[in-house]
């Protein structure tokens, strides 16, 4: 956390951002949702968010969401669905990073349900995506899942919208040959 940016122009108020920080929202197995384009440190900030919750002695699993959905496909056609579901159980925070990367099928609809269901009692949950909220539904795809997906997320979730310019632009991170 102490290496966050501040001076960049992304939106992030600090006075929430240090709120957040407390990560007592992982304790009452709430929500985070960071929202915002391409590079302006979603991913960065849920990891560190994840290095808070581990100094807390917490567990916490990284997934990149399009593949946790193959995986939670195969499991269905292995038998090891349970299994899968037990261990995705077993963490304290669980991120799903790049939501709404690949489209959704009716299968993928409902183990989404069956997984956000399990967080409310389980854990905490970060989601980072491009997608603003307010295309979720459309995303989502099937309008009662999506409703009852919403619901459950929406309702228990921070949100931090971050704006602004790439950061690997910023920092140089990518080579521009000339």
């Amino acid at each position: 956390m102490e290496n966050i940016d501040h001076l960049a122009k992304r939106g992030i108020d600090k006075g929430y951002f240090a709120s957040l920080t407390t990560c007592e929202w992982v304790t009452r197995n709430q929500f985070l949702i960071i929202t915002g384009p391409t590079g302006v440190g979603k991913s960065w900030i849920a990891c560190a968010f994840a290095n808070e919750v581990i100094k807390r002695s917490e567990s916490v699993l990284y997934k990149r969401f399009a593949l946790l959905m193959e995986e939670l496909d195969m499991a269905h056609r292995d038998g090891s669905l349970p299994k899968l579901r037990n261990q995705l159980a077993k963490f304290k925070l669980l991120i799903l990073d790049d939501w709404a990367m690949a489209p959704l099928n009716a299968r993928n609809r409902q183990d989404l349900l069956e997984l956000i269901e399990e967080r409310i009692e389980s854990g905490a949950l970060i989601i980072t995506t491009q997608l603003p909220v307010s295309e979720w539904h459309s995303y989502i795809g099937e309008p009662t899942v999506a409703d009852a997906i919403m619901d459950r997320i929406i309702h228990r979730a921070h949100k931090l919208e971050l704006h602004g310019e790439s950061m690997r632009k910023a920092y140089g991170i990518y080579r521009e040959d000339k």
